[in-house]
């Protein structure tokens, strides 16, 4: 499960975000690639942009579901 006060700095603001157990296998990038994106330094998975349609929430939903190491998380916000 992730861990919000592990996360990613480079997350941006909002309920949906990627913590620091990513091994960067790029299954969430498929899932969700209108959010989630290749990070500035390229060794991990960031939330570049919230969901903001039903579409793009179900991708990020189907992302934390596939994410093996359970990386992405959902705070509620």
């Amino acid at each position: 499960m992730a861990d919000k006060t592990n996360k990613f700095e480079d997350n941006v603001p909002g309920k949906y975000y990627i913590d620091k157990s990513c091994t960067f296998c790029m299954v969430c990038m498929d899932e969700a690639p209108g959010n989630i994106k290749e990070s500035d330094d390229g060794d991990h998975a960031v939330v570049f942009k919230q969901p903001e349609n039903a579409e793009e929430e179900e991708n990020m939903r189907n992302a934390m579901e596939g994410c093996p190491t359970e990386s992405i998380g959902d705070d509620g916000e």
